[in-house]
C-alpha cells in the first residue's frame, strides 16, 4: 500500500507493481501537482519505518476519460528503485484477461473518510467485499463499461470512501482493481456497489510501460 501525497497532505492511495512503479487511477493526476509515494505506512502520520519516494514521471493511460472516467488508470514511475523489506513488498496483478466473477470474495483498504463528513483515518483500514457480476453492476450504475468492475458497497454496507482512490482492490492475493467511484455521500448506507478500473484490461499497456524502462 502507498500513500500518495502533496507536501504532506495525503491525497490518494497506491500500490507497487514493481520496485521502481506504483499503480493507481489516473484521476489522481493533477496538473502541476507533484506527487510523493509514501511506502511501508500504517499510520501515515509518523514518518518511523516509512519511505518517502517522489514521482519522476506520470504514465496516464492514453484512452483516459475525465469525464466518464473510463481507463483510469495510471502508473507513476519513482525517482530511484523501492529496497524491499518487511513492510514494503510488490502485490502480484493477473496474467490475463481475466472476467472477475460476481459473488467473489475480496478486500479494499486504506487511509480515507471512514464516514460522510468525517476525517481520514490515520491508521490503514480494512474492510472485506464481495465482487458483483457485471450485469448487476451495470444496473446500479447505467454508463459504466466492461473495463470496470463492481465490489461492495450496497450488499456488504462497507467499502470505500473519500481519500481511497486509487487503491486496490485485491483478490486471492492479487490487485485484481483500482478504486474509481463510488456513490456519493452514501460512505454509510450505499444503496449500489463501489466501482473499480479492471486490470487484467490494460496487461499489454502496463507490460510496455514497465518493461520500456
Amino acid at each position: 500500500m502507498v500513500s500518495l501525497q502533496v507536501g504532506s497532505h495525503h491525497t490518494c492511495r497506491g500500490f507497487l507493481v514493481s520496485k521502481s512503479f506504483v499503480m493507481t487511477a489516473a484521476h489522481c493526476f493533477t496538473w502541476q501537482v507533484n506527487l510523493t509515494a509514501v511506502l511501508g505506512a500504517h499510520d501515515i502520520t509518523k514518518k518511523e519505518n516509512t519511505v518517502r519516494i517522489p514521482v519522476k514521471f506520470y504514465h496516464i493511460h492514453p484512452g483516459y476519460d475525465h469525464k466518464t472516467l473510463d481507463n483510469d488508470i495510471m502508473l507513476l514511475q519513482l525517482e530511484k528503485a523501492v529496497e524491499w523489506s518487511r513492510t514494503i513488498q510488490e502485490i502480484a496483478i493477473p496474467k490475463k484477461d481475466q472476467e472477475v466473477k460476481g459473488g467473489s470474495l475480496c478486500s479494499v483498504a486504506g487511509w480515507g473518510l471512514s464516514e460522510d463528513g468525517g476525517r481520514g483515518e490515520p491508521h490503514l483500514m480494512e474492510a472485506n467485499v464481495t465482487t458483483e457480476s457485471y450485469r448487476a453492476c451495470r444496473s446500479a450504475w447505467k454508463t459504466i463499461s466492461n473495463r470496470m468492475l463492481c465490489a461492495g458497497g450496497n450488499k456488504d454496507r462497507k467499502g470505500i470512501c473519500q481519500g481511497d482512490s486509487g487503491g486496490p482492490l485485491v483478490c486471492k492475493k492479487k490487485a485484481l482493481g483500482i478504486v474509481k467511484f463510488y456513490q456519493q455521500k452514501k460512505c454509510n448506507s450505499p444503496t449500489i456497489p463501489n466501482v473499480y478500473t479492471q486490470v487484467s484490461k490494460y496487461l499489454s499497456w502496463i507490460k510496455c510501460i514497465i518493461k520500456s524502462i
